[in-house]
């Protein structure tokens, strides 16, 4: 993950570089956009993914088994009790949003509870926690900074090529001068597409690194082995018109709805669920686990 995250942010300086000497002015404030959108995603990532999911925060009165397992689990990894809620849909899942472990919330849905036994749904939310604990939302809100800058650059670029902004037109270009606005669009096409796959790449390690952390917290990897199997099996179950419903949170779900996609490995954000199991089974053997 470091090595890669290292790699992401080689690629962004260059781009910065490639910026800079390229857009004399004009940048600042686009930085200033793009880094205005990072932050309020940043602080308004809990609110936001509760939101999209339809998710509603329960008490311990509402939800006593569930509040039990949590703080269970907080207590075992040391962290603050989140925020608990509920989604009601039968999608089988789970996720875990927040800044910070004091501003987090983890949310399962009522299709989850209900396929999977207490042990399972455990180690599932002990995943989650780990996601909390990783600070994973700052992660990849730092990692996807100067993607969302590089998308926005192409969408402009484009439009300057089209209606001869950026330095489009002849006005400080002599004809056999590249326009600047078509160097931009360039670079900027290249920077998303480079970072796109590392930023998947990341997303893919620290779902590994979640599942290790549920190993460890639960102390029995067999455990979420057989909810991540009882998961996938379930949401081949489910309609298609409600998968569709709830498919926006893939990227924050223990397992994206989409899982058996035949998109290659190092486009998507999950790890393939066999090497997930293969994973968590070889952690399992180094814990003196029965795995069947």
């Amino acid at each position: 993950m470091l090595f890669t995250s290292g790699l992401l942010g080689l690629l962004y300086v260059g781009f910065a570089v490639v910026l800079f000497s390229v857009l004399k002015v004009g940048l600042a404030p686009m930085l200033l956009i793009v880094i205005g959108l990072a932050f309020f995603q940043y602080y308004t990532s809990d609110k936001l993914a509760l939101a999209a999911a339809g998710a509603k925060v329960v008490s311990p009165e509402e939800a006593p088994e569930l509040h039990a397992m949590v703080e269970r689990l907080c207590a075992m990894a040391g962290l603050p009790k989140p925020r608990v809620a509920v989604v009601d849909t039968d999608v089988p899942n789970a996720f875990a949003t927040g800044r910070n472990p004091k501003h987090a919330a983890i949310a399962v849905t009522t299709g989850l509870w209900r396929r999977l036994e207490p042990q399972e749904v455990e180690s599932v939310l002990a995943h989650e926690l780990s996601h909390v604990a990783n600070r994973d939302v700052l992660v990849m809100t730092i990692a996807s900074i100067f993607a969302m800058l590089a998308a926005l650059l192409t969408r402009f670029g484009l439009y300057a090529g089209m209606f001869g902004g950026f330095g489009g037109g002849n006005r400080n270009n002599n004809n056999n001068q590249v326009p600047v606005w078509l160097i931009v669009f360039l670079v900027s096409i290249v920077v998303y597409a480079i970072s796109f796959i590392l930023i998947r790449t990341i997303s893919r390690y620290r779902e590994y690194a979640a599942d290790r952390g549920s190993a460890i917290i639960t102390g029995a990897p067999e455990n979420l082995m057989s909810a991540l199997q009882k998961i996938s099996s379930g949401i081949t179950q489910i309609p298609q018109r409600d998968l569709r419903e709830v498919a926006g949170m893939n990227a924050f779900f223990i397992i994206p709805t989409n899982w058996k996609s035949q998109m290659s490995e190092w486009m998507m954000d999950h790890p393939p669920l066999e090497k997930r199991l293969a994973a968590l089974s070889e952690i399992a053997r180094e814990m003196g686990r029965p795995v069947s």
